[in-house]
């Protein structure tokens, strides 16, 4: 019980609340996953049995995480708590009780790939555009519907929604999700919403597997709480329905993804479904300076849809946040890298205690290109997964159909890999001809010659017998997943051609492949492990997302590169939070409304909070976007930290201080910086003080036309599309980089501008 000791005083509470409903509200840094392990180790400790526990988790990695920590306290006990993310738990439970809606235990679960291939096939083969129909399009659709629980029935029959549908020139949409669900279901695969929505069917429509999942978990826990959508709050509260000993963790300034679905009104209205519900707050910040936690409230404090709290912290009081105002996008790479590399230098860092958030995949270009030369090792979160690769897909789907010869699309991706003569026509044969009978496609394959005659015959007769070989590996021979697995890569001949190619991307490929049978084999030697089989592998990958996965190639001390979305959960010491302009951040698309906005705000409070020590915020004053440069404005984020905890820049030797407006609405100061990578000075940008902004009235002129600025000297008049007409006070020259200050008019003031980037019309 020496735990306990360590926990603050409503920490505590909340470990020892054992019966009842209970909220956690649980600020950024206030130590929830420490709760939640030890609330799971006390009910072990007062005798509860560990099949008895449930605890949702939205990453496989929380999970792994939680239930070490519960192992070290409690021992063995922790692996039979049924501890995983909702996909794999109800995932699981669909394995076991599938059959009531007409799935085999060996059902393919459809990635997003594969899902938007089939609505491909479907919207082909109902002759519509895909143009119109998009498949990216219409499997957001079928997927928002999913989460309200609307099947592709209710969708048909809702007049809201088929008025909705006709109103956006999409009255097929409807169709095509009856379509959709029925090809999944003859392909004995789900989708991923699939696993929330068939158990929310499971759960309604056959009571009594109901009553025996209610009976099993007398502890119901749910991590980022905040986070569930209308689906996985339903599973949630019929489970815990006869007990109510139902916990949850969350916090609403952190809800970020109603994009994907989550409803904050799960979290803010809790209350009102459990009217006796004990709520206890943690408000301490263990992560963060004093300086980061009070900046971090000063934002949140802005959103009128909260859960009230205040949140503080002991730490220390830290360094204020630096504000850096770069010219251009491309600027801001090198600005950031600069510092980045100057902060490690100094102090001895590692490049793991850095972080670079964006809000979108885009912005990583600049900051990639800045730390290379530099010579920065960095990873990037979010990209092209591991498992989304096409050679890593390509064997999967071989071993998905030795699994479920049901599965459409694995087929589809295999017949012809490697090539064995056999192209679309032909394979667009063996569909029609299994859609006429009503049978499935394998049934068609493996007696092709009943169906078909020729060469083409014989290759897919020799594919036939190749999976029925794979098969009888599986199901009689009892060999497990890397033994099957690496059998499948040579017998298919995928290894062959891999290890044929001499290039230097070959090579790549090949060695992906020995990577995927590597892990294969380091999932069939874990001990924790009981179900060894291939099926059991091929549901663990399918459920995995890029922040599950390791880096590649082992080398782990890098800067990390992502979106502000994927780094909740997170924390670094050193924290650039980077494109800090409107339209960027806020997205131009959360704007409409104040649930948009309020969002929006809530995402910045969570890139903030993902800081311990140092935190650096930047914004461009120009940027490309679809191939021209254009003028951005600062996010009004900016204005709503409040200015006390921002800082204000020592300027350097000999240079004059300059005292400037900015379009922040706000005096500043600028300070000079040098790159280590060609010492040219930069300027970066301090608030102080909050000051009026002058009122511009200026309006682009008609015939604005930029001019080549290479003889552009001081006293020139010129024009600039943001800023208006000013006059050049001074030039500057550094090896190629030529700036120019300019004091424009209309109150604007100074700037310095980039001339290879700025656009200027000499009058």
């Amino acid at each position: 019980m020496d735990y306990l000791a360590s926990l603050n005083e409503p920490q505590r509470a909340a470990v020892q609340h054992i019966h009842g409903p209970l909220m956690i509200i649980a600020g950024a840094g206030s130590g929830k996953t420490r709760v939640l392990t030890y609330r799971t180790a006390f009910l072990l400790e007062q005798g509860y049995d560990p099949f008895s526990i449930l605890l949702l988790t939205f990453t496989n990695k929380a999970a792994g995480e939680m239930r070490s920590r519960v192992e070290k306290v409690v021992g063995n006990d922790a692996k039979n708590i049924w501890m995983g993310t909702f996909h794999s738990v109800f995932a699981k439970i669909l394995r076991f009780e599938g059959k009531h809606l007409g799935f085999t235990p060996d059902f393919s679960i459809y990635d997003t790939d594969d899902s938007k291939s089939l609505l491909k096939s479907i919207i082909k083969e109902r002759g519509l555009d895909d143009k119109v129909y998009k498949p990216n399009l219409v499997f957001n659709r079928i997927s928002g519907a999913k989460n309200r629980l609307i099947g592709p029935e209710e969708y048909l029959h809702n007049p809201v929604i088929q008025a909705d549908d006709a109103a956006a020139k999409l009255p097929e949409l409807g169709q095509l999700y009856k379509l959709y669900a029925l090809r999944c279901f003859q392909a004995n695969a789900m989708d991923f919403d699939d696993l929330l929505y068939n158990t929310n069917v499971l759960f309604r429509d056959h009571p009594a597997v109901l009553d025996k999942y209610q009976r099993k978990f007398q502890f119901v826990m749910v991590d980022e709480f905040q986070d569930t959508n209308v689906s996985q709050y339903l599973i949630v509260k019929k489970l815990s329905a006869k007990t109510n000993n139902l916990a949850v963790v969350g916090d609403d300034a952190q809800s970020i993804y109603a994009f994907r679905g989550a409803n904050i009104e799960n979290i803010l209205n809790l209350e009102r479904d459990y009217p006796n519900i004990v709520t206890i707050k943690l408000e301490q910040n263990y992560r963060s300076t004093q300086n980061i936690v009070q900046a971090a409230n000063s934002i949140i404090a802005k959103n009128k849809a909260q859960l009230k709290k205040n949140v503080f912290t002991e730490n220390e009081e830290g360094k204020l946040i630096e504000i850096i105002k770069a010219s251009s996008d491309n600027e801001e790479g090198r600005l950031i890298a600069s510092n980045l590399f100057e902060t490690k230098m100094a102090q001895g860092l590692k490049n793991t205690d850095f972080a670079i958030l964006y809000r979108t995949n885009a912005q990583s270009r600049s900051f990639e290109e800045a730390l290379r030369k530099l010579n920065i090792k960095y990873r990037i979160i979010g990209g092209l997964s591991f498992y989304q690769r096409k050679e890593i897909k390509d064997l999967l789907a071989y071993l998905r159909f030795v699994i479920n010869q049901r599965d459409t699309e694995a087929f589809k991706r295999i017949i012809n890999l490697p090539k064995r003569g056999i192209g679309d026509t032909t394979i667009a044969k063996i569909e029609i001809t299994a859609a006429e009978r009503q049978i499935p496609v394998w049934e068609v394959i493996s007696n092709i010659k009943n169906y078909q005659a020729g060469r083409f015959a014989d290759a897919i007769e020799g594919f036939a017998d190749l999976i029925t070989s794979f098969k009888l590996m599986v199901e009689h021979q009892q060999k497990d997943a890397f033994e099957v697995a690496s059998h499948v890569a040579k017998a298919s001949g995928l290894l062959k051609e891999l290890y044929e190619d001499k290039t230097v991307e070959g090579l790549s490929r090949y060695e992906n492949v020995q990577e995927l049978l590597n892990s294969i084999k380091e999932f069939v030697d874990t001990a924790d492990e009981q179900d060894k089989s291939l099926s059991a592998f091929l549901q663990t990958v399918s459920l995995l997302t890029t922040a599950d996965e390791d880096d590649p190639d082992g080398d782990n001390d890098r800067v990390t590169l992502m979106t502000i979305h994927g780094a909740k959960g997170l924390e670094f010491k050193h924290v650039y939070i980077v494109g800090m302009e409107e339209d960027l951040f806020p997205s131009q698309m959360m704007l409409q409304s104040r649930a948009d906005l309020e969002e929006e705000r809530r995402l910045f409070y969570v890139a903030i909070t993902r800081a311990e020590k140092k935190l650096t915020v930047s914004y461009a004053e120009s940027r490309y976007q679809y191939g021209r440069l254009k003028p951005c404005e600062p996010s009004r984020f900016l204005d709503e930290i409040d200015p006390k905890f921002l800082q204000l820049a020592r300027v350097a030797k000999r240079l004059p201080e300059q005292r400037t407006q900015t379009s922040l609405g706000f005096a500043s100061r600028e300070k000079t910086v040098s790159s280590p990578e060609n010492k040219t000075p930069t300027h970066v940008l301090v608030k102080k003080t909050p000051a009026p902004s002058a009122p511009s009235t200026y309006v682009p002129s008609a015939d604005f036309v930029p001019s080549d600025t290479k003889n552009l000297k001081v006293g020139d008049k010129v024009e600039h599309l943001k800023f208006g007409f000013g006059t050049v006070k001074q030039m500057e020259v550094n090896a190629n980089d030529r700036k120019a200050i300019i004091v424009f008019e209309g109150g604007v003031g100074e700037k310095t501008l980039l001339l290879s980037f700025a656009k200027l019309r000499i009058l």
